[in-house]
């Protein structure tokens, strides 16, 4: 039997599930299908964290690198291009490439290997997510996604799901939207 964190057995009958719920949220969250994170993520990740810090500076290292010529100027948030660049172009590409590709490799032997905490799965999803990119962008600009990705991938494994890649993807294409057109 599986042991919930907060120490109550599980038990197949729904009225215990039910009345558990109320004492354990470990209990409720299961129910309702999200993932806990292990003990070493519960208080803070910090691997999560510099992500995100990270974020402005890709923008900064984007401006330098790949669109010297175009300055930064805020974007109309609600025009059409920002949905799509910010908001569907991420959710879609996560799942192809994180929930599709990345979890299809990580069925085979050598996609779970690891070296320096990087899967062999999500270092040939972010190949494949850089090259995807360069049928639309100049090729510098699809080597600076593969970074990024390998974040995304790195994410997909920690929380075995799609929500965190998603919200971190949205979050970088939403930064570059923003300030680059």
């Amino acid at each position: 039997m599986h042991r919930w964190r907060c120490g109550r057995q599980n038990r197949p009958d729904t009225a215990t599930a039910r009345a558990d719920q109320h004492r354990c949220p470990a209990v409720t969250q299961a129910t309702r299908g999200l993932i806990l994170p292990d003990r070493a993520t519960r208080q803070f990740d910090w691997f999560l964290g510099a992500a995100i810090i990270a974020a402005p500076f890709y923008w900064w290292l984007f401006s330098i690198l790949v669109a010297p010529a175009s300055r930064p100027v805020f974007a109309d948030v609600v025009s059409q291009r920002f949905i799509v660049i910010a908001l569907v172009y991420p959710v879609l590409e996560e799942i192809v490439f994180r929930g599709a590709i990345q979890g299809w490799l990580l069925k085979k032997e050598w996609g779970r290997r690891r070296w320096s905490g990087l899967s062999g799965a999500n270092v040939v999803t972010s190949l494949v997510f850089a090259a995807a990119h360069v049928v639309r962008r100049p090729s510098l600009l699809s080597a600076g996604v593969f970074i990024p990705s390998l974040v995304f991938g790195f994410f997909r494994e920690r929380y075995n799901n799609l929500y965190v890649p998603i919200a971190l993807h949205i979050f970088y294409n939403a930064g570059v939207a923003l300030l680059f057109r």
